[in-house]
């Protein structure tokens, strides 16, 4: 057992904890910074965040609804805590909810902003395991193997994801072919786990139907029909 270096709970090796798989899901998609704003207008980028944390937070509850109780967050900046931070809001009013947080490495929040460490922080402590694929805390990604740098740490991270989860919700730009969220979705086909996702175009296009009022928007995605299947 290891100590997290920005909320200083309990973190376990990853092969410690093993959760229902038929019930559990993981979330992988891009960081804020590799969102595309609307009409590639950096005055839309928070209109388009915002649309793209309302399709997860529908994804989610689809989830909920279908059966689905424990959810794995990879813990990196954009739609992992913005994922993890709803699943946190929905505990608080279904007892059944879990949230495991899998982070890739103990030093892994290092270079986040002190915003996003102190959300980092309260997600940790809400978490009900938090799990890691490599315990040494001098460890670091690193593009050569040293004794204290590793280039597989992400990939071990989002590959343990998947297979401890029957189905992967994601958000995904097409646009980008070489990131985190693709090696995770490839792995999860190869895998066989059932995928829900929806793409930087499907968020462009709600915009282009419903223009820019958020509320008209969020009741338009929350009235989206369930495409999750029971959890088997």
């Amino acid at each position: 057992m290891f100590q997290s270096l920005v909320s200083g709970e309990d973190v376990f090796l990853s092969s410690m904890v093993r959760p229902d798989i038929t019930k559990t899901v993981c979330i992988s998609g891009h960081r804020e910074s590799k969102i595309t704003p609307y009409q590639n207008n950096r005055l839309y980028k928070e209109l388009t965040c915002s649309v793209v944390r309302l399709m997860l937070y529908r994804y989610i509850d689809m989830a909920v609804e279908a059966g689905y109780e424990t959810f794995i967050s990879g813990l990196a900046e954009g739609v992992d805590l913005w994922s993890a931070e709803y699943v946190v809001r929905k505990k608080q009013n279904n007892s059944s909810i879990r949230l495991i947080s899998m982070m890739p490495f103990l030093r892994h929040a290092e270079n986040y902003p002190w915003a996003e460490r102190y959300v980092l922080a309260g997600i940790e402590r809400a978490s009900d395991y938090i799990l890691t694929v490599d315990g040494n805390p001098k460890m670091t990604y690193g593009k050569y193997v040293t004794e204290f740098t590793s280039p597989d740490l992400y990939r071990r991270r989002n590959y343990e994801m998947v297979d401890r989860s029957s189905a992967v919700i994601a958000f995904r730009n097409e646009n980008i072919k070489t990131s985190g969220t693709f090696q995770t979705l490839n792995y999860a086909m190869r895998s066989g786990r059932k995928i829900y996702s929806f793409s930087m175009k499907d968020v462009h296009n709600i915009i282009d139907r419903l223009g820019y009022d958020v509320r008209s928007i969020g009741e338009y995605i929350a009235g989206l029909k369930n495409i999750f299947s029971p959890p088997h």
